[in-house]
């Protein structure tokens, strides 16, 4: 069983020996840069440890039965948040042991009948946390860390964040691939095998009969994707689509590795389905996908190369979108710093707003600051057009990254959340998506053939 410091030794071995040695041209990320990043993702994952009965501050003490990881370090969001975790799973840096606890911990807490809060927002069966408290209380909304009776609300929404029941299966797909250990699928957890958990996650989000896409109204919304939590989008979401779609293929993965060949064909049909009705909702002429079509239905950028990392796009779309990806790099439209912005700064709604609707300023936070977490996507993404650009891009990112290396001392932050050049804004340092999804993506365009 790897533990957190074999985990490292195994990435770092792995990159190579000779620090100074460039890789073949046209490379993307040399050696050195690849070392430096992996030990600095270690780093804050490590940092973003919390240990049975360890607090954050004021906050727990960490009653779950087991290390959970929150989305950062320092003072950084004290809970387990499913997504952030999640989304570091390819990284490599979580242990087996870390993955079936927290895989178990959020399985116990899927909801299993509907739940009206006094917010007027209502719980639906098959509902996963957007979060767990370090008191092992679930939030299934944003908006509050650990207020349990309080949550939800009309800010986000009268249903759930829909990304999370995705990610739940995410979750399994990993685990079940990094170890093996398909039997985990029959473990009964409150009554339910956890394959029936998976199903019952995969079902949650609303989703249209004729396509299978999902959606939102005013009525009844959620969250598409927490990374734009405050960003009311209403229609067919994009980002929350292209998440079904993935995870429709790891449930075809699952079902077919323990024996379920009937339930694996039709997961497969499923993302088929899925696939074609993504390409014919959400385009747009520029080759970037809209990442709505309703409300804040503005260019979606980290949907556009994210959609092309899990494959969700057919190859004259995926082509477009690389290419619409590359010229708004090119343009300065979509990043600074190596950070990549939600919407090209050439398409923001209006003046005073990046998205149509949002709970933040412009250029703070989702409505238009630069984000670390999709530059992996966006590299890789750009990478199958234009390998200079792609290289380029890397660069900047991990130039900042060093600049900013928090393990300097308390008077740096980087990897950060999120920043900006007004008033050099910069939110929530040592955060760990900004690190583990640009690593894992990097290690992938390193060992795709050229």
């Amino acid at each position: 069983m790897l533990n957190a410091i074999g985990i490292l030794t195994a990435i770092t071995m792995g990159i190579g020996a000779d620090m100074n040695t460039q890789p073949t041209e046209p490379g993307i990320v040399s050696q050195e840069d690849m070392r430096f990043l992996a030990e600095l993702a270690a780093a804050v994952v490590e940092a973003s440890r919390v240990a049975p009965g360890a607090k954050v501050g004021g906050i727990g003490p960490n009653t779950t039965g087991g290390t959970v990881i929150r989305p950062g370090g320092r003072a950084c969001y004290p809970a387990f948040w499913i997504r952030d975790y999640a989304m570091s799973l390819e990284s490599g840096l979580v242990t087996h042991d870390e993955q079936r606890h927290m895989l178990l911990l959020t399985a116990a807490h899927q909801q299993d009948e509907e739940w009206p809060l006094p917010s007027g927002s209502v719980v639906t069966p098959g509902s996963i946390p957007d979060h767990i408290s370090f008191g092992n209380k679930p939030i299934f909304y944003p908006g509050t860390l650990e207020d349990h009776e309080g949550q939800g609300g009309p800010a986000w929404g009268k249903l759930p964040s829909l990304d999370d029941a995705s990610f739940f299966i995410n979750m399994a797909a990993v685990y079940v691939r990094d170890t093996g250990d398909r039997a985990i699928l029959e473990r009964d957890v409150r009554g339910k095998s956890l394959f029936q958990r998976l199903e019952e996650a995969f079902r949650m989000p609303p989703h249209r009969a004729d396509t299978g896409l999902v959606y939102a109204d005013d009525d009844a919304r959620g969250v598409t994707f927490g990374f734009v939590d405050v960003i009311t989008h209403t229609g067919e979401l994009f980002f929350c689509s292209v998440l079904k779609f993935r995870a429709a293929q790891e449930l075809a993965e699952l079902a077919e590795g323990s024996g379920r060949a009937g339930k694996a064909e039709s997961y497969r049909a499923e993302a088929v389905r899925l696939r074609r009705a993504i390409g014919e909702t959400f385009p747009l002429e520029s080759g970037l996908f809209r990442a709505s079509t309703g409300k804040s239905g503005q260019p979606d950028v980290w949907g556009t190369a994210f959609a092309v990392y899990v494959g969700a796009l057919e190859p004259a779309s995926e082509r477009a979108a690389c290419e619409a990806l590359a010229r708004a790099c090119r343009e300065g439209a979509i990043a600074w710093r190596g950070n990549i912005r939600h919407v090209p700064t050439t398409d923001d709604f209006s003046e005073s707003t990046a998205w149509e609707v949002s709970g933040a300023p412009k250029n703070r936070y989702q409505n238009g600051a630069y984000w670390n977490t999709p530059t992996g996507w966006v590299c890789y993404a750009i990478a199958q057009v234009d390998r200079a650009l792609a290289a380029q891009l890397a660069r900047d990112y991990i130039a900042e990254l060093r600049e900013g290396d928090f393990r300097q001392g308390p008077d740096f932050g980087s990897p950060w959340e999120c920043m900006h050049p007004d008033g050099n804004h910069r939110q929530n340092p040592v955060y760990m998506t900004s690190v583990t999804c640009p690593l894992a993506a990097f290690r992938r365009l390193q060992e795709a053939p050229r």
